[in-house]
């Protein structure tokens, strides 16, 4: 799908004769524009480039081809195994998560094709308790990652989280080495795993199957890395690079194979599963 044109020198004449909400301000550049635009636009400013986060179910129906998705594990959904209290109790915060995306928790898998390749995708949601990985989504994961291998399927993961999830503590951390070994299960199976990095993608699952892909994409200027720059700069106390945990300065660092425009993933991820003879 090739990104749309949008006169945004074009004076802006009356906002009020459009409901409430049409209109967005990127956060990259300030410019205010129609909802509409930036949804045909795949999310991404047509101003500035700007690569907006978008929900796990809006990465699907971008993704795949339509109407071949095919969901599997949707009516998982978490517990609170520590009845874990913090300003509210977690079950508040995932009733609220819930009532506010409408998923029951914050990654989206199945089956799907993309371009006529039948794939096995997981789309993680960031907002879903900013995309946090408890012991739903990567049991999600580690399923698909089964099914991929038992399957002989192209595993395609969309990471966009904000790390590990706090109201789990211990049950959340055993995920990271959950799924990093089922998909080192799938590398001995000869399985081909493309990693796709997005804004943002940080603590516990940078640390895990994020990182371990056969092939590593990242959509334009992600914020990609473990700690946040503050943190870092505070524990070595030295003043951080230009750039620094951006997808292109992980380019550079050989941390990320290439770099894709959200326009061009279809067509890049059907590129890679046909190399890899999948």
């Amino acid at each position: 799908m090739s990104a749309i044109t949008w006169d945004l020198d074009e004076p802006i004449t009356d906002k009020r004769a459009v409901k409430e909400g049409q209109w967005v301000q990127c956060p990259a550049c300030s410019e205010t524009v129609f909802r509409r635009a930036l949804e045909v636009n795949l999310m991404v400013c047509p101003k500035c480039d700007h690569h907006h986060r978008i929900s796990g179910r809006l990465r699907v129906e971008q993704l795949v081809d339509t109407g071949t998705f095919e969901p599997i594990n949707a009516h998982m959904a978490p517990m609170d195994p520590l009845v874990f209290t913090d300003t509210k109790p977690y079950l508040q915060r995932i009733a609220d998560a819930q009532a506010s995306t409408g998923e029951n928790d914050g990654v989206q898998t199945g089956t799907a094709y993309v371009k006529g390749r039948r794939i096995m995708l997981a789309a993680m949601d960031f907002t879903f308790m900013a995309g946090s990985m408890g012991s739903v989504v990567g049991e999600k994961i580690t399923h698909a990652i089964e099914h991929a291998t038992d399957h002989d399927l192209p595993l395609i993961i969309v990471s966009c989280s904000g790390g590990a999830r706090m109201q789990e503590s211990g049950f959340s951390l055993m995920q990271m080495a959950k799924t990093s070994a089922a998909l080192a299960r799938f590398d001995r199976a000869g399985g081909l795993f493309i990693s796709v990095l997005a804004d943002p993608t940080t603590g516990g699952v940078t640390a895990s199957f994020a990182m371990l892909g056969d092939v590593i994409i990242a959509e334009p200027r992600a914020l990609v890395g473990f700690a946040g720059p503050r943190v870092i700069k505070q524990t070595i106390r030295q003043d951080l690079p230009d750039g620094f945990q951006t997808s292109e300065f992980l380019l550079k660092s050989g941390f990320v194979d290439r770099i894709v425009h959200r326009a061009n993933l279809r067509t890049e991820i059907a590129r890679l599963v046909d190399y890899a003879g999948k």
